[in-house]
């Protein structure tokens, strides 16, 4: 089985002026060769069959992507219109200054399957592509983003999946999202 970063992943990853809450002392091609070398810890099951999130002890400095809101460091959110790339529509996101939060304990690329990236306009040479990774303390999934939720059920046409929206995982969502944030 063969891994590779896609032109979506890469980017947001590892982002050309390298930014505090992306992948830390590597780069992409040193990441994806951990991934083809190093078999996951544990595989676990994604959001629609052609998504797996493959468990990696983080091997690195990268920091948690998400930290919990308290009525301390609330005042510290922000928020405001972003759009992934440049053929995206912009959406509401809400991030946290002014914090750091600990190094996390694990590190979970989002993979998904080479036929469901050919579907969307994005074929890679390889079994599998990265999508995205989690940062996280414990070796489970964070939740997808409400929003992200939202746009895969509009389909590919506006950067989706075409996954229908799955209102009890939209629920959960929420819930996780309504008292977590990511941080710059």
């Amino acid at each position: 089985m063969r891994i590779v970063l896609t032109e979506f992943a890469r980017p947001r990853l590892f982002p050309r002026e390298p930014r505090p809450n992306t992948i830390q002392d590597i780069t992409a091609a040193e990441f994806e060769r951990h991934l083809n070398e190093h078999a996951p810890m544990k595989v676990l099951e994604g959001y629609a069959p052609f998504c797996v999130l493959h468990v990696h002890r983080n091997w690195t400095s990268t920091r948690c992507l998400t930290i919990p809101i308290t009525d301390t460091n609330r005042h510290l959110l922000r928020s405001g219109y972003e759009a992934r790339n440049s053929s995206e529509l912009p959406v509401l996101v809400r991030w946290f200054e002014g914090l750091e939060p600990p190094v996390a304990d694990y590190l979970i690329p989002i993979l998904y399957s080479s036929a469901q990236l050919a579907m969307e306009g994005s074929p890679v040479a390889a079994d599998w592509g990265v999508v995205g990774c989690m940062y996280t303390s414990d070796p489970g999934e964070i939740p997808m983003a409400p929003i992200t939720m939202m746009r895969n059920a509009l389909g590919t046409g506006e950067g989706g999946s075409g996954v229908p929206l799955d209102a009890a995982a939209y629920r959960r969502s929420v819930a996780y999202w309504s008292v977590n944030a990511n941080w710059r």
